[in-house]
């Protein structure tokens, strides 16, 4: 191993330097990483990791991914100094306006930038979902000729991230699948935001990731050939575990004045950094990188493209050999999905199922027409019924497997399907009740913000539960989930929508789709043509019954309540028109004409009905309408009594219909 120790030391100063100068020109931002790992940065970007900064995206890469995401300037830095399409201008322009270096690392934005960072734990479990998709293209890609992947997944986590229990579960799952292509580096410098780190934990940690089944070494973060040996020996390791390295550092290193305490993690040090700037040998000028440091990096940089082209020779190799196996690689790589609903045959029209079941009879074709498919379940799949026939288990012994046990671990999960879907090769889903979003939501929410195409198949959506009682019955669930920008929220009404629901969330690939599917039977809706139901979701909503005289009111269903809507029409004559609203946010995209088509404005007796709270709704039933809802908490009884008893029927929807008055006040 040839380190070119002076060269780096004098890299993880002008990196010091740059993370000081971003942070006090915008007088915002964390100094505390970027100087306390400013070492372990070098090695890493100067001599460990394979790379190509000309090809962010190169398949082979090697993956990084900062999860201590505060620390963005650490990134920032060390991205511009090895060359990657960063210019010294977005350097200076941390933190502001349309600048591609926000405040913590954006996926999209910024070339180099793995994943969307900074609450804290869940790039550590993003890293695991990369880890877990380096394994399933390996099993699935390379062949015995040519091993195209063979990378390896690094993250840097602080304290923060270790104390979240998403980490926590995330660690626990990538030891158990034995990912020993996963390289976590702990900046442990004994510090949190409010105090020292031993006010809030007295763990062993190293002897924590020991019980896990990681691999565990310790060194001085600040010793740049114990970092360089400890990641060479994670890299070499044949234990079949995933490494972990303990880098013990002082925080803000080079402010002497905050450096080693909780002041030094945010902009504490700015009024010292002139006479610590002097001190680490830098000029006056700022953002000043030394010209033997752009040097150094040029000649890595040559390296580093040699031997992406080296691993091209081999890739066109195996391309020329595997045109099947490439074909469905480049359509990945594009986010080219079939036509999904050709796969799917027409239900029974005698089908009297539950959209859960209706599901899992949808995703065996459309896993067929994609075989990157990948599904997964926080130890539901009994329940949730989203298991792949026939496509095995990931594990082990198993790399190609497609379906993925999470256990019972809904947040792990969540950040995991980000870390498959951030690597851009796999399509994945998971599932769990939906009444434990709560627990996956803040990776939902990251999911939504990065645009990745995630779909969750979340059952068991209403108080038609029942026995389990209020804790497991979501009243206010979606309205939740539909205030995530960026979130599809689909809610099919019968077994044709869900068909339609499914084959649209797969065919979206700016986005997550939340499926959310019922526990109980409901009826197949055969008054509705077949294409009108499943061409229907892709638009959000649609007309499900026409009225047949002047239009006298609309009544709005989503789900599982639809065949209510649909038989209240029934007893409210003719000029009662149905409209299916089985995704606010597809409809929302559609153009006005349509959405006018579908409700037109000139009628403003409106009635919605959903097992769930009634906000949502206002926004189509208006300020004239009425909601026929579930604004409590629910029963544990027999679903279709809970049903009967909080008003969910067509019988109380026909009652409130024919109680509403144009003249609000007078209802």
């Amino acid at each position: 191993m040839n380190l070119d120790i002076p060269s780096l030391e004098l890299a993880a100063r002008d990196a010091r330097g740059l993370a000081m100068d971003a942070v006090a020109k915008c007088k915002s931002g964390h100094l505390g990483l970027p100087l306390g790992a400013a070492d372990v940065g070098a090695v890493l970007f100067g001599q460990a990791l394979s790379y190509n900064p000309d090809e962010p995206r190169w398949l082979n890469r090697d993956r990084f991914i900062l999860s201590a995401g505060h620390g963005s300037m650490f990134l920032y830095s060390w991205l511009h100094l090895s060359g990657y399409a960063l210019p010294m201008e977005e350097v200076k322009n941390f933190r502001q306006l349309h600048s591609i270096t926000p405040g913590h690392p954006e996926f999209h934005e910024t070339p180099g930038v793995e994943a969307t960072t900074g609450p804290l734990g869940q790039g550590v479990s993003n890293a695991v979902g990369y880890a877990v998709s380096s394994k399933m293209c390996e099993a699935h890609f390379n062949t015995a000729e040519h091993a195209i992947f063979d990378h390896h997944v690094f993250a840097l986590a602080g304290d923060g991230c270790l104390q979240e229990g998403i980490a926590q579960e995330a660690s626990a799952l990538a030891a158990h699948l034995g990912l020993d292509n996963l390289i976590l580096i702990y900046d442990s410098n004994n510090v949190t935001l409010d105090a020292m780190a031993p006010v809030t934990q007295s763990e062993d940690t190293a002897a924590r990731y020991k019980a896990y089944g990681w691999d565990v070494q310790q060194i001085d973060g600040h010793n740049l050939q114990e970092i360089a040996g400890a990641i060479s020996k994670a890299k070499a390791a044949t234990s079949g575990k995933p490494q972990f390295i303990i880098a013990k550092t002082i925080i803000g290193k080079g402010i002497p004045e905050v450096s080693g305490t909780n002041k030094a993690h945010g902009e504490a040090g700015v009024k010292f950094i002139a006479e610590s700037r002097k001190a680490l040998g830098l000029p006056e000028e700022t953002f000043f990188v030394a010209p033997e440091t752009c040097g150094f990096f040029a000649c890595h940089k040559a390296g580093l493209k040699n031997a992406h082209a080296e691993w091209l020779k081999k890739f066109d190799a195996w391309r020329a050999a595997n045109a099947d196996l490439a074909k469905e690689l480049d359509d990945a790589v594009a986010g080219n999905v079939p036509d999904l609903l050709k796969a799917i045959p027409p239900f029974d029209p005698a089908s009297n199922i539950a959209t859960r079941k209706a599901g899992s009879d949808v995703l065996q074709p459309i896993a067929k027409t994609m075989p990157l498919l990948i599904s997964g379940s926080a130890d539901l799949h009994g329940s949730t019924l989203n298991y792949i026939k026939d496509g095995g288990d990931f594990n082990r012994e198993n790399r190609g497997g497609r379906n993925l046990h999470f256990g019972i671990r809904e947040h792990a999960m969540c950040g995991m399907l980000n870390g498959l879907a951030y690597d851009g090769i796999f399509r994945p889903s998971g599932a769990t009740f939906l009444v434990f979003s709560d627990y996956g939501r803040p990776s939902i929410r990251v999911a939504a913000l990065s645009k990745l195409p995630v779909v969750y198949i979340f059952t068991h959506d209403s108080i038609g539960v029942g026995e389990d009682g209020p804790t497991h019955e979501p009243v206010e669930t979606v309205a939740a989930l539909r205030a995530i920008p960026g979130l599809d929220v689909i809610r099919p009404g019968d077994p044709e929508e869900t068909a339609g629901a499914f084959a649209a969330a797969f065919k979206k690939t700016d986005g997550p789709t939340m499926l959310v599917l019922s526990r109980q039977n409901i009826p197949t809706l055969n008054e509705i043509p077949v294409g009108t139901r499943r061409d229907g979701v892709f638009l959000g909503g649609y007309i499900a019954k026409k009225e047949s005289a002047a239009l006298d009111l609309i009544l709005l269903a989503s789900g599982s309540e639809l065949q209510h809507a649909m038989k209240a029409a029934g007893e409210l004559g003719a000029g009662t028109r149905v409209v299916s609203m089985p995704c606010f946010e597809r409809f929302e995209r559609q153009s006005a004409e349509y959405k006018e088509s579908v409700l037109p404005s000139s009628c403003r007796k409106r009635v919605s009905i959903e097992a769930g709270i009634s906000d949502p709704w206002f926004r189509y039933v208006g300020l004239d309408g009425r909601t026929v809802a579930v604004d409590r908490f629910g029963l544990s009884a027999p679903g279709n009594i809970v049903m009967e008893q909080l008003g969910i029927t067509a019988a109380h929807l026909v009652e409130v219909a024919k109680g509403i008055n144009e003249n609000p006040s007078a209802s």
